[in-house]
Parts: C-alpha cells; structure tokens; sequence
C-alpha cells in the first residue's frame, strides 16, 4: 500500500471517528435537555398540584350547620375501629379535632372535656376526638389527658378533608411546632406534607345532620362543655 492511499484511508477512519463522537456527543446532549425539561416540569406540576390541594388556615371553612356529613371509619387509642354510622343509630356525636399530643391548648381541652364527659354522655351523646397523629401519639395523648374517649387516626386527612378543616400551616409555625413543641409532624402524622386540621368541634344528630359547630381558624379558641351541652339540650 503506498503512502498516499495510506493517508487517504487514516483520514476516512479519523473522520469516520470525529463523525462517530459528534453524533454521541449531541445524543448525550439531547437527553440531557429531555432530562432537565422532565425535572423541570415535574416540579412545577408538584408545586402546581400542592397549590391545588393544600389550602391555607383562612381557606378552610368547615362543614356549615344543616350539612350531611358522610359516614367513615377510623381506628381509636384502643385499636378498635369506630363506624359514625353505628354511633348515630344510638344517638348524638360530638366531633372534635385537635391538632396532636404536642399542643398544650389542646391537652388542655381535651382534659376539660374529659372533666365533663359523664355530664355530655348522660345526654345520650358519644364524644370522639379526632387528629392526624398514627396510633402511638393517640395513645400518648390518652395518657397526658386521661381520656376515656375514643381518640381517632385520621389516616390520609380523610375525615379533616371531609370536614373541610384540613390547612397548611406557614413554614414559620412548623418550625416553630417541630423545634418548640417537639410535634415531629411529618413523623408523627400521615404522611410529611405538615398539615394540620383547624381545632372545630361539630354536633351531629341521629339523622347525620351537623346541628351546631364551633369553627374558629384561631386555634387558642375552643369550644367549651357548656357550649356542647348547650348544643345537646336543643336536640330534645
């Protein structure tokens, strides 16, 4: 083979080359835009779809008194499930949701309800309290309480978003919940999107009809038990 063919031939294998590493340079390049493209709009389809579905504590504005409230299940401190349904065919029940064993107001209320549940139960009423919080911190409230009352798991915000009362806190008040308090929210409840349900309490007659509620995005205020008696009594 004499030089000038030889040359010839390097220079079709060099380009061949060149033409080989151009082509894989703008395929890796190609995937990685797709790829960039991708992450970019998965994110704004997240935050697009959390802006969606969390809403803010002055967006919640909870079941009105005359609304139907569906019948669920949830399972209490005493791993036993409660039915609403079941409970309204023997009479009036009383819901509270409060936000976790790590709120001082809501020990608080919880306690005082417990100091008159004989009184709320001789009016045939059955008391429940419902939070976000898995098994384990139901039961830690139970004790900081010494509620005889069921406490529910309200597992994936289903009933707080039946109820209309499920919020998003802002990012200043988790952390204030999580470093002060010790709420470990995104540990303690459903799942880690941090939100909490407002602490409304609504009286439910046998035909599954809120007859009064108390419903206040300021969690300091609660209803009291004469409230809730007050409540009962109109029911006879």
């Amino acid at each position: 083979m004499n030089k000038t063919h030889s040359k010839t031939v390097q220079g079709k294998g060099l380009k061949l080359v060149k033409s080989y590493i151009k082509l894989n340079l703008l395929n890796m390049l190609s995937k990685i835009v797709l790829l960039i493209t991708i992450l970019a709009f998965g994110s704004a389809l997240q935050s697009n779809v959390e802006a969606q579905t969390f809403k803010r504590v002055n967006e919640a504005k909870g079941l009105p008194v005359g609304a139907q409230v569906e019948d669920f299940t949830a399972s209490d401190q005493f791993d036993k499930e409660f039915r609403l349904s079941e409970q309204l065919a023997k009479g009036p029940v009383v819901i509270i949701f409060y936000r976790g064993q790590w709120c001082p107001v809501c020990n608080r209320h919880l306690g005082q309800l417990q100091d008159s549940l004989a009184l709320i139960e001789s009016s045939g009423a059955r008391l429940i309290a419902i939070a976000p919080e898995q098994p384990p911190y139901l039961k830690s409230m139970a004790t900081k309480t010494e509620a005889e009352f069921s406490l529910l798991y309200d597992e994936a915000y289903r009933i707080s978003n039946a109820f209309d009362v499920t919020f998003l806190p802002d990012q200043a008040s988790i952390d204030a919940y999580n470093e002060r308090l010790d709420a470990n929210l995104s540990e303690a409840n459903t799942d880690d999107s941090d939100r909490l349900p407002i602490p409304a309490t609504f009286v439910i007659n046998q035909k599954g009809e809120i007859v009064w509620r108390h419903f206040d995005p300021d969690y300091r205020k609660r209803a009291s038990a004469k409230d809730i008696m007050n409540a009962l009594e109109a029911l006879k």
